[in-house]
């Protein structure tokens, strides 16, 4: 006798229960920004670095796509369909030809605007978790592919690890080194800034003469890397967004000044800004510039992490 067919059939098998995925913060080591392009975007040469620092989204089964969040940012962030999470949904319910129903719910750690890619973090997050909830089973490379239409940290963040990035910064190859642990300490600031308005703000001081010198080539961050040594590192880390995250926030200024004092070997500006990151030589010399950093009362709060930790992964 036949089995009689359902409609459930039809639909992919996935999670029963609940989906939790964990994914990282991202520094960039090296930004190099170069001209605008035709579609609106910098070229750019940079070398991706995934931290400590998490977000946790939780995917449900539901009836509609819904978003709650609590942490960072609540109150703050919209959690309609222009949230980055959402859009993620949405993307990967079309390319796999799903209904994008799920509950979701976010556990923010990561600051908002703060140049720790903590919205494409998300979206990375969301992707990873539907794909186990619906049971579509993309493997990570189609999930970084959809993602590359979402934000151009994204797809990094479905890897993780420490990654060249090049194109709008979409296009990702992940940096073969050995095995090695960088201690950072993240300076988180009070408030947040616009990356589309700090690249505009560089474009000016570009215009203007006030910028420094472009960033070269990555090669000496990536031979630094490979060296194992953070000294060496400390001397390649580089971002050209920082003249205008300063110009934006001259506060900055005072932070990297406080770090660099309390014995961090270097301190930059993540991405746009304004969180500020240091590298020490180990864990308790993060621990020692954390503290030193807070006293001086130069950030809302000073966090330490490590890296490199993979992307977006279930727990």
């Amino acid at each position: 006798m036949t089995e009689a067919w359902r409609p459930e059939d039809d639909e992919p098998r996935g999670a029963s229960g609940p989906v939790r995925v964990r994914v990282p913060a991202k520094v960039n080591l090296h930004l190099g920004v170069g001209p605008l392009r035709r579609d609106g975007y910098h070229e750019l040469n940079t070398v991706y670095h995934a931290i400590s620092i998490y977000d946790e989204l939780t995917a449900r089964r539901g009836d509609t796509l819904t978003l709650t969040m609590e942490g960072e940012g609540t109150g703050e962030l919209a959690l309609d369909d222009s949230n980055l999470v959402l859009r993620a949904a949405h993307a990967l319910a079309g390319y796999a030809g799903v209904m994008p129903h799920a509950r979701l719910h976010l556990r923010k750690q990561i600051p908002l605007a703060g140049g720790l890619a903590g919205g494409s973090a998300d979206a990375a997050a969301a992707l990873v978790a539907c794909d186990a909830l619906w049971g579509t089973g993309l493997s990570r490379d189609e999930l970084a592919g959809i993602a590359a239409d979402l934000g151009s940290d994204v797809p990094f963040l479905i890897h993780g690890g420490t990654a060249l990035g090049t194109g709008r910064g979409e296009a990702v190859s992940p940096v073969l080194a050995r095995p090695t642990s960088w201690h950072w300490v993240v300076a988180i600031a009070d408030g947040g800034l616009s990356t589309p308005q700090a690249y505009r703000e560089l474009d000016r001081l570009r215009e203007t003469g006030a910028a420094g010198p472009p960033l070269g080539s990555t090669d000496g961050l990536l031979a630094a890397l490979r060296q194992r040594d953070p000294r060496v590192l400390a001397a390649t880390l580089g971002n050209d967004l920082q003249d205008a995250a300063l110009a934006m926030r001259p506060s900055l200024a005072a932070t990297l000044k406080a770090g660099e004092a309390a014995g961090a070997l270097a301190g930059i500006v993540s991405g746009s800004g304004p969180t500020c990151v240091f590298l020490t030589a180990d864990a308790a010399d993060a621990e020692r510039v954390a503290v030193e950093l807070e006293a001086a009362g130069v950030c809302r709060q000073a966090r330490i992490a490590h890296g490199p930790v993979p992307g977006a992964r279930i727990t």
